[in-house]
């Protein structure tokens, strides 16, 4: 804005002296004045959100039983992520057992996703409602520690019909990796959990902060500025506000708020260390 107002003076100084400065700046202000304001609420209407928000919701907990079901059985570790979820999302008996009914449908020998990915996608459109859907998607298949063919199998059919490529699903693994790594491995004070006795041994901090980069998708020897631009788009595309305007259920807020709390402690590590130097 104001660049534009002392763009404009210059130029009414310069074909209309100080008369024309005082003119141009004036013009430049009402033009910006009459610029849309971008407002979070402002992302769809309110029976689009409703709609969006339902094609989220009933995709979420389909695929999420699907991927339960993927290498063959359904084991604690499953159940208790979807359980969380309904947990953290604070569900009404109604929504919870609908929550519950679309994970057990996901469950069924040969269900299929597309119809309410399809769906999902329409309603989503692009970008940051996706992304934080796969990352759900991705919390659920990581739930008993690891990844199998057949989760990755149903993981990539879901990209195919949301329209995500290979290479933007390799990156969004390899940073929810980087993520997974950092609050679960070295959460508490940089120690580590050992076992089921409670033993913890120290945490190479190196190890910690090379995992806080990988958290921004940045390496260590980026530059201030890149690693202050990782880690606002990052913060940006996880903003609770900015996701429900476009259709994140509204109960699934306070997991997007962990998430930039997430991504704010992996910043304020690096800034810590880089401070030092």
């Amino acid at each position: 804005m104001w660049f534009r107002i002392l763009l404009f003076a210059f130029l009414g100084f310069v074909f209309g002296g100080p008369f024309g400065a005082v003119i141009g700046a004036l013009i430049a202000a009402w033009l910006s004045s009459q610029q849309p304001r971008i407002v979070y609420g402002a992302g769809q209407s309110g029976e689009r959100r409703r709609q969006t928000q339902t094609a989220f919701f009933r995709a979420t907990f389909l695929v999420m039983g699907k991927l339960a079901k993927a290498d063959g059985r359904v084991n604690e570790e499953e159940i208790q992520v979807a359980t969380t979820l309904m947990n953290e999302m604070r569900l009404s008996p109604d929504q919870r057992q609908q929550a519950i009914d679309l994970f057990n449908q996901g469950k069924t020998p040969g269900c299929d996703i597309r119809g309410v990915l399809l769906e999902f996608r329409r309603a989503a459109g692009s970008g940051s409602l996706i992304q934080m859907f796969m990352e759900l998607q991705l919390q659920a298949a990581y739930a008993d520690g690891q990844l199998s063919q057949a989760e990755m199998q149903v993981l990539h059919e879901a990209c195919e019909y949301l329209g995500v490529n290979r290479f933007t699903f390799e990156i969004l693994h390899q940073r929810f990796q980087a993520q997974r790594a950092f609050y679960s491995r070295y959460n508490g004070g940089g120690y580590q959990q050992q076992g089921n006795y409670g033993y913890r041994q120290p945490v190479d901090n190196r190890s910690k902060l090379k995992e806080a980069y990988a958290t921004l998708g940045v390496s260590p020897d980026a530059s201030d500025k890149d690693v202050k631009r990782a880690y606002r788009k990052l913060m940006s595309e996880h903003h609770p506000d900015k996701l429900v305007a476009k259709g994140l259920p509204e109960e699934m807020m306070e997991m997007a708020k962990k998430k930039t709390q997430e991504i704010q402690a992996a910043y304020d590590l690096i800034q810590e260390e880089r401070k030092r130097k």
